[in-house]
């Protein structure tokens, strides 16, 4: 009588050899994706034939280093009389040409957002085959299995439509799903956005020459760091500068020998399945170690591999990438652990072994190799130290792309964004303040709030019964970014529609809500004015008291720096008449652009500027605003909208 076969263990172990298949799967993608087959592991080439990628015989192994950019243009490589015909024909046998569906069920019906799809898709079609047919970007590369975990989107309607979770799904929140895993289950409308959409990303700031001094040189046919041979000389040195917010991340390419500018970019920072503000992704972090500090890498990686194809150099020569952002955005690239920034004092882990005297720096160094970086395998990334606390390596690079640590007078430094931080130096002090203000100037808690995007209203005026606006890339409205908001609630309080209090006066004075655009229909409610009144009040906050602790009154501030995307297009008139900025004198108010990433880009060209980093954060003073006496009679005056008193 033969054995009864046990269902339970035979699906058990067809489930494991589904993993070993989707995890051989995985790694091959990757290699095809970066590798040569005939590139050895000491990055020789092993061919047999002739490649236009081959540099300098090794003397060791007689063998020719192996130059390939990491692309897969192998066949144009080889020595044939014309490779670039070649590579041309290669490539436009493998281009993807998008289907044109004359399928009603999957016709887009509309947009709601920059980025959000709403369709219909055929039942058993995964949302990544229906943003295929609709020419949506969603990023990939495990062929599709569910491990890579960097295909998050955000169904925004119809979500009961979709097939249930499974267990590659368990680490998303509600609202967020795997688009390669997330099955249409029912005929119906499905709106969703996929996460690393491309909004305007502020990469303008006010550079200043730098005379070059990197870590990382030439000498012949050898590149150094430190003076000791680290490769040979593959045609350039090449280095990455990058701001990750908690909103966008930016990022500029840099040749580290002629300090000339080869690429910019950006993108929308991945890790929003994880919160939108940088308390709520420590928590996520704390249940699902490793998805932030991966999506992020991979979403570099990403970036890294398309701006050296469009400046045409070898990520193989990007041999430094200087990282900078606030404290939990910073650790996270890093890997480290973020638990000890979300609880008192809200320190990072470098800080407190800096305490403990196990560390002389909260700066960081590792090996691209390590990080995973797709950069040079002799690579490093580098971070400046902290200021302290909330305040991050993206201020210490903002400061010194301002001098700030090199002027007497009384002056102020503003990044604002997500976390809003606010830095006052005079002659004989410089303290600083991290203010949570979180993401409804920033696109989130607000309705119809957006971040800066095609569409986004980004200037507003009352006019009679109704709003004169503008929109990015003059397009159709779509939502309101927080320029727009600002200029909304100034116009609201000035025309008298809105009182200081945020209640709204037309009718019998129970409006819930403003009509702002018609057709479509944008409106401000009087919720999205109550968040809005907290994410300025934290503003206010670190403004009022670093002033009123060091004896200062606006006025007589000789130099204040606003830094970052919302500051570069804020009305100063408008920011003051509701407190969100206080009453400084507006000649006196400079915009620099994206200091954090000129910061970054002067200390990735100068290797020198680092030692002077670590002088200014000895310098400053972190201040805990919540530990002020006064703290919530400030922040309950703050929630008002209307001019800061000292």
């Amino acid at each position: 009588m033969s054995e009864r076969i046990d269902s339970e263990a035979v699906e058990r172990r067809r489930a494991r050899l589904t993993r070993i298949f989707a995890d051989i799967v995985q790694h091959a993608q990757v290699q095809c994706l970066s590798r040569c087959p005939y590139r050895d592991r000491r990055d020789l080439c092993t061919a047999q034939f002739g490649c236009r990628n081959q540099g300098p015989v090794d003397p060791q192994y007689g063998l020719s280093s192996c130059l390939c950019d990491g692309e897969l243009d192998y066949r144009g490589a080889w020595e044939v009389e014309d490779p670039e015909a070649v590579l041309a024909q290669w490539r436009a046998e493998t281009e993807r040409t998008t289907p044109s569906s004359t399928n009603s069920e999957s016709r887009v019906e509309d947009t709601l957002r920059p980025g959000a799809v709403k369709c219909s898709g055929q039942v058993g079609s995964t949302l990544f085959d229906v943003a295929d047919d609709h020419d949506v970007r969603v990023d990939s590369s495990c062929g599709r299995m569910g491990s890579c975990h960097e295909c998050v989107i955000e169904v925004l309607e119809g979500g009961e439509l979709l097939s249930e979770r499974g267990e590659e799904e368990q680490f998303l929140d509600e609202g967020f799903r795997l688009a390669c895993q997330a099955q249409v289950g029912r005929v119906g409308a499905v709106t969703f956005a996929p996460l690393r959409r491309t909004p305007h990303v502020l990469t303008r700031r006010a550079a200043t020459h730098v005379d070059a001094c990197p870590s990382v040189t030439r000498k012949g046919e050898e590149v150094l760091r430190g003076g000791e041979a680290i490769d040979q000389w593959r045609g350039r040195l090449v280095g990455l500068a990058v701001d990750v917010g908690t909103t966008t991340v930016a990022a500029e390419l840099i040749d580290l020998e002629t300090s000339e500018s080869l690429c910019c970019g950006g993108f929308e920072n991945p890790q929003r399945f994880g919160g939108s503000d940088v308390i709520s992704r420590v928590s996520y972090d704390s249940q699902h170690e490793g998805e932030m500090h991966q999506a992020i890498i991979k979403a570099l990686n990403n970036e890294i591999l398309s701006m050296c194809q469009h400046a045409g150099v070898s990520r193989h020569t990007v041999y430094e990438v200087l990282v900078v952002g606030n404290s939990t955005m910073r650790d996270l690239v890093f890997g480290l652990d973020v638990q000890t920034i979300g609880q008192r004092p809200y320190r990072s882990m470098t800080e407190h072994e800096c305490l403990a005297g196990d560390r002389s720096s909260t700066a960081l160094e590792v090996g691209t190799r390590k990080l995973g970086i797709v950069a040079s395998a002799h690579g490093r990334v580098v971070s400046p130290p902290l200021v302290g606390s909330h305040v991050g390596a993206d201020i210490t690079a903002g400061l010194l792309a301002c001098d700030f640590d090199r002027e007497v007078e009384t002056r102020v430094f503003l990044d604002i964004g997500t976390n809003t931080e606010v830095v006052i130096g005079t002659r004989e002090r410089i303290v600083a303040a991290s203010c949570p203000a979180g993401p409804a100037f920033e696109g989130g808690l607000v309705q119809y709030g957006l971040p800066a995007c095609d569409g986004a209203i980004d200037t507003l005026k009352a006019v009679g019964s109704g709003f004169q606006y503008t929109t990015l890339a003059d397009a159709e409205p779509v939502g309101i970014c927080g320029s727009g908001l600002v200029d909304l609630l100034s116009e609201l309080k000035r025309t008298g529609q809105m009182t200081e209090m945020g209640v709204f006066t037309s009718g019998d004075g129970r409006s819930r809500e403003v009509a702002v655009v018609d057709e479509p229909s944008i409106t401000l409610s009087r919720l999205d004015a109550s968040h809005l009144a907290q994410a300025k009040a934290a503003s206010f906050c670190g403004q009022f008291i670093l002033l009123r602790m060091l004896g200062i009154v606006p006025g007589g501030v000789q130099r204040v720096e606003l830094a970052g995307g919302f500051a570069e297009s804020i009305d100063i008139r408008a920011a003051v008449s509701v407190g969100f900025l206080a009453p400084f004198d507006p000649e006196r108010v400079r915009r620099v652009g994206n200091a954090a990433l000129e910061g970054a880009r002067q200390l990735l060209l100068d290797v020198r500027r680092r030692d002077r980093a670590e002088r200014l954060v000895e310098r400053i003073e972190h201040i805990e605003l919540e530990t002020t006496e006064d703290f919530f009679e400030v922040f309950t005056e703050a929630c008002q909208f209307k001019p800061m008193q000292l």
